[in-house]
């Protein structure tokens, strides 16, 4: 059987579907419509006679023969990719497209002060960010890498650390800590007014605390629960309450003297942020170039 060029695009049409399970996200990856991948895929299916995917309102799942198509052919094209990734150091500077999916406080905190000189360098590398607390699979969405702290980076992904540990800190405004007091030890917390803390699976977290051995974890009351630490900051600033998160990002409103750190000596160091991508997938140039920026530059230490 003779192939045509249009097979090869439906071949790789057929890899990112095969990826994601699903048209839709698919679709986004290769910037095509869903409709039209759906319609290439037919042709394709058509041509060689057999079935490859079995489709519901729900899912996308491969058949036998779609298995062994993928095992097959993945390679090749990833190799192809890689090649002409590669000819990137005979142009006169980098070029692509890079997807990254990235924790909510890592995006001001990581990638703000370095992306500015990214894009003076490369600037035919375009990114795509979303910064986000909602925990996903990174390859399964399309994304090339993501950033997380380094406990929460999926065991299955190769990982490089791209800041020093993280100190977590409690804080306050002026005015709360004056007309509510200065918690003087963690269980204080549970006669305050605390900014709760939603997690990327939707839980609620715990404040830990540790000193001196002891460690704690106290499930802090209050009326306002927020999943980004963006959005607590106007919060404490404001009087509503007592936060807790990143003492990066927090450090500005009290350098402000907008608010004043509290239970400091029980303060935890939690690991940094890593980015990760699958040990499966080609690295492209302009995200190893993001990467060594990164550590270049240290903007939280290294």
């Amino acid at each position: 059987m003779k192939f045509s060029r249009s097979d090869l695009a439906d071949f790789t049409y057929f890899l990112a579907i095969a990826r994601h399970r699903s048209f839709r996200r698919a679709g986004l990856e290769l910037e095509v419509s869903a409709s039209a991948l759906s319609h290439s895929l037919k042709g394709l299916e058509a041509r060689l006679g057999i079935r490859l995917l079995n489709r519901t309102n729900r899912s996308v799942t491969l058949t036998a023969a779609g298995e062994a198509l993928l095992h097959e052919i993945q390679d090749p094209f990833e190799a192809i990719t890689r090649a002409a990734d590669g000819l990137s150091r005979f142009r006169d500077a980098p070029a692509g497209r890079i997807r990254l999916n990235v924790v909510g406080d890592a995006a001001p905190l990581l990638l703000g002060p370095v992306l500015p000189t990214f894009v003076d360098r490369y600037p035919e590398v375009e990114l795509d960010i979303s910064a986000t607390n909602r925990m996903m699979d990174v390859i399964e969405h399309g994304f090339d890498a993501g950033i997380r702290y380094g406990g929460t980076v999926p065991e299955d992904m190769v990982a490089q650390r791209l800041s020093a540990d993280i100190r977590w800190t409690v804080a306050a405004s002026p005015s709360y800590l004056s007309t509510f007091g200065v918690p003087l030890h963690p269980s204080d917390l549970l006669r305050h007014r605390c900014l709760k803390v939603r997690l990327g699976d939707d839980r609620i977290y715990r404040w830990e605390f540790e000193r001196d051995g002891e460690e704690l974890a106290i499930d802090v009351p209050g009326t306002i629960t927020t999943d980004d630490t963006r959005t607590a900051l106007p919060l404490v600033a404001g009087g509503a309450g007592l936060m807790y998160g990143p003492e990066p990002a927090i450090r500005p409103l009290v350098e402000a003297g907008a608010a004043s750190f509290v239970l400091e000596d029980w303060a935890v160091t939690g690991p940094g942020y890593h980015i990760y991508y699958s040990s499966r997938r080609h690295v492209p140039v302009g995200l190893r170039l993001l990467i060594d920026l990164v550590r270049e530059m240290r903007p939280l230490g290294l």
